[in-house]
């Protein structure tokens, strides 16, 4: 396997529409997922809850994978969570990065998971499975969401336990931020459910929406497309399966063009 490049190894002209940014700092989960957060351009701006293209020079070309942009769009530095696949054209290499290491960006950022594809409501749902969390991440640590929405519920199903710990420490890291915490209050709402482990939780999140145990154990109404918002980010039956849901509520899908009451993010590759 080739290493990824060094920032002092760079000696491959970078392609025009490309930066190369440095990695800060990476934490592994499990053997399965990690995140990473890296240098961000002076001159780059994104809507919280869009992706960006990221690759690595392997050999003498570039592989790019669309990834969500973790942290939020005050942030100085940029974040991505990662699952780490051993065959993976570019996971099996991204999973070695190291502090110092380079990453490539294309430079312009996109995506459905934004607010403004949203008409106004008064309670947002974030349905996202393993590391579909990712925009979810950026948005839950954006002050506009909670201007926006005064209950705000981040779903996180994944097959383990272990899988769910980087919700966890999101939700902490704003309880523990200077100016994140008061104006999030107790308006998020973090609702953590397995497949496959006991535990409190238990379920795939369609499940519990078609048997009302979400609401229920949330204590709140069933899905009103009067003041609810849903956006979705997961495996491709995971996304069909919850818009068939939300529909079936009588929720319309919506577009950055088309702003309705949810959205549904499908450029993701694992």
């Amino acid at each position: 396997m080739n290493a990824p490049a060094k920032t002092e190894d760079f000696a491959i002209k970078i392609p025009d529409g490309v930066y190369a940014e440095t990695v800060l700092s990476v934490e592994h989960y499990t053997d399965h997922l990690f995140r990473f957060r890296m240098t961000r351009p002076a001159g780059f701006r994104f809507r919280s809850g869009e992706f960006a293209m990221i690759g690595l020079m392997v050999g003498d070309k570039p592989i790019y994978r669309a990834y969500s942009i973790a942290s939020p769009a005050w942030d100085e530095e940029l974040e991505f969570f990662s699952i780490k696949v051993p065959d993976g054209p570019l996971t099996s290499h991204l999973q070695a990065i190291k502090p110092g290491d380079t990453v490539l960006m294309r430079k312009k950022p996109t995506g459905t998971l934004v607010l403004d594809a949203l008409t106004p409501g008064r309670r947002l749902y974030m349905f996202s499975t393993g590391t579909g969390i990712a925009p979810f991440a950026s948005l839950i640590r954006d002050p506009e969401t909670y201007e926006k929405f005064e209950e705000v519920i981040l779903t996180h199903t994944c097959r383990d336990v272990a899988e769910l710990k980087y919700g966890f420490d999101l939700v902490e890291e704003i309880r523990n931020h200077e100016f994140l915490n008061e104006i999030v209050g107790d308006k998020l709402k973090h609702y953590a459910t397995v497949t496959r482990e006991d535990y409190p939780f238990k379920g795939r999140i369609t499940t519990l929406i078609e048997n009302g145990k979400l609401f229920a154990d949330l204590g709140v109404p069933t899905l009103d497309p009067d003041v609810d918002r849903g956006m979705i980010c997961g495996s491709s039956a995971m996304l069909k399966d919850t818009k068939e849901l939300l529909e079936k509520a009588g929720l319309n899908e919506g577009a950055n063009n088309k702003p309705a009451e949810f959205v549904i993010e499908r450029a993701f590759v694992g």
